[in-house]
């Protein structure tokens, strides 16, 4: 790129930072000293039941073995937690201790705590991957939804947990903000529930500081979270569920105007959550997501019944439109239809946000049919970018370049903002916008797209404006999906049950090329994509199904 294209791509990063992110950056370089090592405060004795959480999928196979997002590893008889071949995104996968959560009635439960005793032993304070904020955060809420389920704990369990929110709390994530400092508030009010006394209370104090900030900033109007990922919406989700479940279980300890905003805000956050998922059960892939991160909708809705909070109503609409995080749902006959009409995300924090303006997802029944690339790995390096870009998503690239300059494994420099955006009901009903993403190019091109939905089918129509190159609409199709040509610039798809899916190209020359996909982190699936090179800056696509 050359040092002038460096200096403006940071340029163009950094200048969004907020001055607290910057001064947070600097305090985390240098680690504070944990000189308080005295024991543990006394356990808050519960006043309430603790409703059964969401559980976590099985990742401890055997007594040293673990399943770290699809990969088997196997701890050696001492030490192994900072294993340099492991990936840190695994890595910190093992210091979560999600497995405490997993399904119980499992020979693992019996394993359980002498992993517990086995961490504290091989991992003092502030040593290795299990002591950064992040991975402490989830192991403490981990271990103490454990020991309230009633688990015999270790010894030494509460002196480690409480060295454990002692930590937390002098290495708090102000510099990254987001869902980080949010599962840092959360843990430390989980523990300063968990215990009383003057420490316990400090912790608690600290937390809600925090929750009462930053719960309005990352809860959008409409019920979505802030960094517009639908995997990262479901966490923020499960993290308010378990907030209002320690407050039921330790009643009494927080005052009832600390816990009324966050049942408040379940209904329209069940109800996002909802809207951005295929009848399949499972989210679309927009920005970072990925299925098995965070529970499904359904999983959720349970827990919140369980905790009081009943479910959304049915739809009464054919479109779900989510304004303030850009999304819109559409369901039309058989079909339903997640449309990106969003920013990248909040402008101070996009590092979950992948290039995919004015890209969509379609299913056809509970079959996902249009897809975008999904997620299956984190860190830097070929694959995460090319995850992150354009061309891995169902929307139009013009001239090779990323409609948001993503770069590194989580940063954004320059990014596009949606315009003229519309939804026109009826029959057929219409959904429109534009990006500006692709202004920096010299021509300065600006895409608009425009869905037109019936029952019976789906037309699809893109326009690049402004002086441009080649400009090529993406269609990428779920595994599995075999595209059968039957004339020039049409196709066939064989549903299943008879049922059958014709896509005629009315404008655009149509090639089909390889594409992968990743529905899970370590996950990559090969399958193929339509391509459709605008003719004169304009193509339509129009999908049928019988």
């Amino acid at each position: 790129m050359g040092f002038t294209g460096d200096v403006l791509r940071y340029w163009n990063t950094l200048r969004y930072l907020k001055p607290i992110q910057i001064a947070g950056r600097l305090r985390f370089r240098f680690k504070p000293h944990l000189e308080d090592m005295g024991q543990a405060p006394v356990r808050r004795v519960p006043a309430g039941v603790w409703q059964a959480p969401v559980e976590r999928p099985v990742s401890l196979l055997g007594e040293r073995c673990f399943l770290l997002l699809g990969v088997e590893y196997r701890l050696p008889e001492r030490g192994g937690w900072d294993d340099e071949a492991v990936d840190k995104l695994r890595r910190y996968n093992l210091h979560y201790f999600d497995d405490l959560i997993a399904p119980p009635d499992r020979a693992a439960a019996a394993w359980h705590g002498a992993w517990i005793a086995r961490w504290i032993a091989e991992n003092p304070p502030r040593a290795g991957t299990g002591w950064e904020s992040y991975p402490t955060s989830l192991r403490i809420v981990n271990w103490i939804k454990w020991a309230v389920a009633g688990n015999a704990v270790p010894e030494g369990f509460d002196h480690s947990l409480a060295l454990q929110a002692r930590w937390l709390s002098r290495r708090l994530e102000w510099h990254l903000l987001g869902n980080h400092l949010f599962a840092n508030a959360k843990a430390l009010l989980l523990a300063g529930l968990f215990f009383t006394g003057d420490e316990a209370d400090g912790w608690r104090r600290t937390a809600l500081e925090i929750l009462a900030r930053e719960f309005p900033e990352q809860l959008l109007p409409d019920g979505g979270h802030f960094e517009l990922s639908p995997m990262y919406h479901a966490i923020f989700t499960e993290d308010v569920l378990d907030l209002i479940n320690a407050a039921e279980h330790w009643h009494g300890a927080l005052a009832i105007e600390a816990v009324e905003p966050w049942r408040k805000a379940l209904p329209a956050m069940l109800k996002f959550l909802r809207g951005m998922a295929h009848p399949d059960g499972e989210i679309g892939f927009f920005n970072d997501a990925a299925i098995g991160i965070a529970p499904a909708y359904a999983t959720i809705a349970a827990y919140a019944a369980r905790l009081g909070v009943s479910p959304p109503p049915p739809w009464g609409e054919a479109a779900q439109s989510f304004p303030d995080s850009g999304y819109v749902r559409v369901s039309a006959g058989p079909a339903t239809a997640l449309l990106d009409l969003a920013r990248v995300g909040p402008d101070y924090l996009p590092g979950h946000a992948h290039a995919d303006t004015l890209s969509f997802e379609l299913s056809l029944g509970d079959r996902r049919l249009i897809v975008n690339g999904g997620t299956s790995e984190y860190g830097t390096g070929a694959v995460r970018l090319f995850e992150r870009s354009t061309a891995a998503h169902s929307t139009v690239v013009v001239d090779g370049a990323d409609s948001s300059e993503v770069w590194g494994g989580f940063r954004v420099a320059r990014r596009a903002y949606p315009v003229d955006r519309e939804i026109t009901p009826g029959a057929p009903l219409e959904v429109r916008c534009g990006h500006d993403g692709y202004r920096r190019l010299p021509g300065k091109p600006v895409h608009h797209r425009h869905w037109a939905f019936t029952p019976a089918g789906l037309t699809v129509e893109d326009h690049v404006s402004g002086r441009h190159g080649s400009a090529v609409a993406r269609f990428l199709l779920a595994p599995g999906t075999d595209l059968v040509a039957i004339a020039p610039g049409s196709f066939e798809i064989d549903l299943d049950g008879g049922r059958i899916a014709t896509i005629r190209i009315a404008r655009g020359s149509a090639a089909v090329a390889d594409g992968w996909y990743s529905p899970h982190f370590g996950e990559r699936l090969p399958t193929r994509c339509l391509e459709v090179a605008l003719d004169n800056g304009s193509s339509r696509v129009e999908f049928e199904w019988h």
